[in-house]
């Protein structure tokens, strides 16, 4: 017998999606207009029948950071913006494993390997190229965590090379709607990050693709992009919250625009809409939710979560995010990598820095994923 929420339009499109419907635009709009409580609460029927009751970690390592040509308004990496950030060229592979290796022993499940610009090219400049292959390489070869690259725009064949090293995810986010996009970014077109994402595809690639909440959408936007992801098939979805920084266009906010509340519904409505779907809690979480409000995310379909620092700015530790995980009743994710939860939440404490730019471990390192 299938749980009611006493919501009919909820327990109607919970039903639809367990019976293996594929809801729509028109679902989503009707679904974010519920009250959260039994919205909430359907989402998290949804995800218990589809996944394994698990949170799965990932973790980043900002490779290299700042000097962007790109202008899209929410990133302290932009040339466009003076945010004071430290800028560097691509990190030496052997700091990227030690992120990687730093990133195990927290309890990630997979690592990925991020550089700030509008892509990394193998014909423009191999030799940077070269050093990207190497890093892969050895988080590969010396990690139990699946490697995972946010490399910016690829060509065929760069794709291809990538998977045939083992790249697991590419990430390349949509940042907002389709509509609201040339809002955000003027320097490249929502079409072009779908070419891209649509490349890393056809090379086998699975997709990590997602949003940032509180940019000034509205709420069909929100509804808009996890359509336009349904259309695109991803398997994780990144559910980042702006986390204003000073120097870029949205830097002046004094927060997301988009109340705690909203946020709830839209990660229950991305659940709804993507029922396989890794549904991942990540950049800006922290300043944007109450530490008593962060396990409302996972009790409302969320699955997934970006642990440890972002790419310009500080997280909270590995050991407080998996408690947070336990406050929703759930546990995670251990598959790939067999870590000890209770370890991490003993140590992650008191560990020291070790690098500039390691995910779990950085001191000045982008607000999204």
């Amino acid at each position: 017998m299938v749980y009611e929420t006493g919501n009919r339009t909820v327990d109607d499109a919970v039903a639809r999606v367990l019976s293996g419907e594929t809801l729509d635009r028109t679902d989503g709009l009707a679904l974010l207009a519920q009250p959260v409580q039994p919205l909430a609460a359907g989402a998290d029927l949804v995800r218990s029948r589809f996944s394994d009751g698990t949170v799965d970690a990932c973790s980043i390592v900002n490779a290299k950071a700042g000097n962007c040509a790109e202008d899209c308004g929410f990133c302290a990496q932009s040339v466009h913006f003076d945010t004071g950030i430290d800028t560097y060229g691509f990190l030496d592979p052997a700091e990227i494993l030690a992120a990687a290796q730093r990133a195990e022993r927290d309890g990630a499940q997979r690592f990925g390997i991020v550089v700030a610009e509008k892509g990394v090219s193998k014909n423009r400049r191999p030799e940077e190229w070269a050093e990207v292959l190497r890093a892969i390489r050895l988080v590969r070869d010396e990690t139990a965590v699946e490697v995972d690259a946010s490399l910016g725009i690829l060509t065929e064949e760069e794709a291809q090379i990538l998977a045939a090293e083992g790249i697991n995810h590419y990430n390349h986010n949509i940042e907002t709607s389709p509509e609201y996009f040339p809002e955000i970014v003027g320097t490249h077109s929502f079409e072009d990050r779908v070419e891209t994402l649509q490349v890393a595809k056809d090379a086998g690639m699975d997709l990590c693709a997602g949003v940032i909440l509180g940019m000034g959408e509205s709420p069909a936007d929100r509804v808009s992009a996890a359509i336009a992801l349904q259309e695109i098939g991803i398997s994780s979805l990144p559910v980042n919250v702006l986390n204003p920084v000073a120097g870029t266009p949205l830097g002046d906010e004094e927060g997301a625009s988009i109340s705690t509340e909203a946020l709830i519904k839209t990660i229950a409505v991305y659940r709804l809409l993507h029922p396989h779907a890794r549904v991942r809690l990540t950049g800006g979480r922290e300043v944007n939710l109450a530490p008593d409000e962060q396990h409302l995310p996972f009790e409302a379909g969320a699955d997934g979560i970006l642990t440890g620092d972002y790419l310009t700015t500080e997280g909270q530790s590995p050991g407080e995010d998996i408690r947070i995980i336990e406050r929703a009743g759930l546990q995670p994710n251990r598959s790939v990598n067999p870590f000890d939860p209770e370890t991490v939440k003993a140590d992650t404490e008191t560990k020291p820095t070790t690098s500039p730019a390691v995910g779990t471990a950085t001191s000045n390192t982008a607000n999204q994923e």
